[in-house]
């Protein structure tokens, strides 16, 4: 389960999206606008990266065999291990998402603590799936695009076959599950260039919500 961050006053919009969907240029396109974005994988990698406290603290209850040379968490091997051992991940889970709660909510403490905060981004990519999560959302934004060009991306990024890259989407929520869970939907079949008007409409929009909150607050 994703750990769920408390928002208090503060506004927060959820972003979420199917992989290969467009999450992470959308967000950084959301930063230009000057949201704050808090990105629950950077985290995750941060925490477990060469030598880092999550690593360490993995490492402590899973041998070094958890670890790669550079002392980061070889997540290839650790998948592996926790595919088939429910047990294991479970393990896993409560070393890291107790960690990775208490960073993002330090983060968001500090942005709260920034006038030029207009509201925070949180990208979580299974959002959808975690109810108890996403429910401390103000907004829950779903980037979304059709099936073929989920694949056509993943396919040029990971260089997967078709069918791999396939299999990774059937693995993963329906495409309107997520859809129908959204507050806002922002659709992203095209080009790069033709994001930014859609993302200027929403953060217009986030800024007025953001504004009632706190005047609410």
């Amino acid at each position: 389960m994703i750990p769920p961050i408390n928002s208090g006053s503060y506004f927060v919009v959820g972003l979420t999206g199917g992989i290969g969907s467009g999450k992470t240029t959308v967000s950084e396109c959301f930063r230009t606008f000057g949201a704050v974005l808090i990105d629950a994988d950077e985290v995750s990698r941060a925490l477990t990266g060469a030598n880092g406290v999550g690593s360490r603290a993995i490492a402590a209850v899973f041998g070094s065999q958890a670890l790669d040379p550079s002392g980061a968490l070889d997540r290839v091997a650790m998948r592996k291990r926790i595919f088939s051992d429910p047990a294991a991940r479970q393990q896993l889970e409560s070393i890291l998402h107790p960690m990775i709660r208490a960073e993002m909510q330090r983060q968001l403490s500090e942005a709260a603590n920034a006038p030029s905060t207009p509201y925070v981004l949180w990208i979580v990519p299974l959002l959808v799936e975690h109810r108890e999560a996403h429910g401390h959302c103000d907004r829950l934004l779903v980037v979304d695009c059709e099936e073929a060009v989920q694949i056509a991306r993943v396919q040029a990024r990971s260089g997967l076959t078709r069918d791999e890259a396939q299999a990774m989407l059937a693995a993963q929520t329906l495409r309107a599950t997520r859809v129908a869970a959204a507050d806002d939907v922002l659709p992203n079949n095209g080009a790069v260039e033709e994001i930014a008007p859609k993302v200027q409409k929403l953060d217009t929009m986030y800024r007025s919500l953001a504004a009632i909150k706190r005047r609410e607050a």
